[in-house]
């Protein structure tokens, strides 16, 4: 089935949960404690490490705001996060001081439960394995990373038809060309320096790869691209606890690797297997605004606003932008959710 807008015609009878995963790379603490963990026998940072993926400007805050004016349905919000307040209470009072009490930071000790031995980890793969045991959280999810908004109203229908999670994105190919560029230079750096840690660059694309192949997907796998992405725990749940030592395997890295698998591409592929074929679209407008120049960010939030099927933005690397986009982007969300 596929779906798009205005066509949605049955009704998700079940709680709504948010997870948004957060930090705030910039605390001095957390940076000290990430640098900590690095290979001091090497002077490159890994991928995985680089200090763009840790940056916060506070973006959590919008994305919070924009959930509880765009989908007002959502039943809790839970903000994970390691030992840190994202510090979202005073806008939520301001804004809707009703929902203060529906907000709730989840400390990584929790979702690590059992799993100690992990910890700390900087990896937003690794915790997006453990979101699923939040405490009290709905069967029916939303995953979204800090850097994603709503822009309009959604539907409990947005995310969820017939019970089922709606599979946002498209199928591909396998990425065998990079793939086999990976395995020669691997190839070429063993025979070379035959001691060497090899460390290839993780890869979005790779890592969901390697979720769909887990299941079976060997010629063509479901693609989720930067948008809020809806989970069933109970699915996530039965499979992790069914494969305990692949949970294991894949929380193991404090740092992002390329053999490891994206989970939301897991359940993605769990639930096709299950002929789940809630299909749909992203309906997001992605921006990078970093080095893109002139007019860029009011190019991009045009779309947002002129195109009433786009759902949602997503805002990636917004720390690496000029200080004027930066505020372009923060005054285009002030405004879009009709913040004085």
């Amino acid at each position: 089935m596929q779906i798009q807008k205005g066509k949605l015609i049955t009704t998700n009878s079940k709680p709504i949960d948010v997870v948004i995963a957060w930090v705030d790379g910039a605390d001095p603490e957390h940076r000290k404690k990430r640098l900590s963990y690095l290979n001091k026998k090497s002077n490159v940072v890994p991928a995985g490490a680089a200090e763009t993926r840790f940056h916060s400007l506070n973006e959590v805050e919008y994305c919070v705001l924009s959930i509880l004016k765009f989908a007002p349905f959502v039943r809790n919000i839970f903000i994970v996060t390691d030992n840190q307040d994202p510090k979202v209470s005073a806008a939520v009072y301001k804004y809707f001081p009703t929902r203060q009490n529906d907000i709730r930071i989840v400390d990584h000790k929790e979702i690590f439960e059992g799993y100690e031995q992990f910890l700390p980890t900087f990896n937003s793969i690794c915790i997006s394995n453990m979101l699923w045991r939040i405490k009290g959280l709905s069967d029916h999810f939303v995953y979204f990373n800090d850097d994603i908004f709503l822009l309009r109203q959604v539907k409990p229908e947005t995310w969820f038809v017939n019970s089922k999670p709606v599979l946002r994105g498209s199928w591909y190919t396998p990425p065998y060309e990079r793939l086999l560029w990976d395995k020669i230079k691997k190839g070429v750096i063993k025979l070379f320096q035959p001691h060497k840690e090899i460390d290839l660059q993780a890869s979005f694309q790779v890592n969901q790869w390697t979720a769909a192949a887990l299941l079976g997907f060997r010629f063509r796998y479901f693609k989720s691209g930067h948008t809020p992405l809806a989970l069933n725990r109970k699915s996530l749940e039965r499979y992790f606890e069914s494969f305990p030592e692949i949970l294991e395997k894949n929380i193991s890295h404090r740092f992002r690797k390329y053999e490891q698998f994206n989970t939301v591409s897991l359940a993605n592929h769990l639930e096709i297997k299950s002929q789940n074929t809630n299909f749909a679209p992203s309906q997001a407008v992605y921006m990078q605004p970093h080095n893109r120049g002139n007019k860029y960010v009011e190019k991009k939030f045009q779309e947002c606003k002129s195109d009433q099927s786009k759902l949602f933005v997503c805002v990636q690397s917004l720390d690496q932008a000029t200080a004027e986009d930066q505020k372009k982007v923060l005054l285009e969300m002030k405004s879009i959710l009709e913040l004085n």
